[in-house]
């Protein structure tokens, strides 16, 4: 509730109890957030929102254990430009470790961790039509398995191919990375101000 003043310089007027906002700086979104419970899994916890989003054109969606610079507005207009009930994400997972180009034994080149086996994955955010919370029997139902298995087989889904970085964070790993990048200035998933 308070984070349009994390976001806008402020005055307070201690004599008068008055607080003055300066230079509001907020993006024209809603942001519902919803208790769906320590043990539901993805697709229970999607299930949980239905009463929020019933009324919308499209809602959007996403883990959040991630990060990417997703140009969100180009990804929503993708989805409605194909008409199909939902949009996902496909992007090319980060490298773990350096690939090596090895002929009759002797190395030919190195490069350092490079994206993957070339094979896109889902990136985890989605542009979703509410008509599919109805693939969702309950809290134990998983997003990724029936209900978007089902999305694909009846020809409702589509990928946004997201070449960008994208990077998630799962592990101590993940999180020590990209802690790094954002105390060196270079997070690239910062596209704000």
């Amino acid at each position: 509730a308070n984070y349009f003043l994390h976001m806008s310089d402020v005055t307070f007027h201690m004599a008068e109890n008055r607080m003055e906002v300066h230079h509001k700086r907020v993006e024209p979104w809603n942001v519902t957030l919803v208790d769906t419970g320590d043990s539901s899994m993805t697709g229970g916890r999607l299930k949980r929102v239905a009463e929020y989003v019933k009324d919308d054109e499209a809602f959007l969606f996403t883990y959040g254990d991630g990060v990417a610079d997703l140009d969100i507005k180009a990804t929503i207009d993708f989805h409605k430009s194909h008409g199909k009930k939902a949009t996902l994400t496909a992007t090319f997972p980060p490298g773990r470790f350096g690939a090596l180009d090895i002929q009759a034994g002797q190395v030919r080149s190195f490069q350092e961790k490079p994206k993957g086996d070339g094979a896109m994955i889902n990136g985890g955010f989605f542009v979703l039509n509410p008509s599919v919370i109805d693939l969702i029997d309950n809290d134990a139902t998983t997003w990724e398995q029936e209900p978007l298995m089902t999305l694909a087989q009846q020809g409702e889904l589509m990928a946004f191919e997201h070449p960008g970085f994208w990077q998630p964070m799962d592990t101590l790993r993940d999180k020590v990375y990209l802690e790094g990048l954002w105390e060196k200035g270079k997070a690239p998933w910062k596209t704000w101000e």
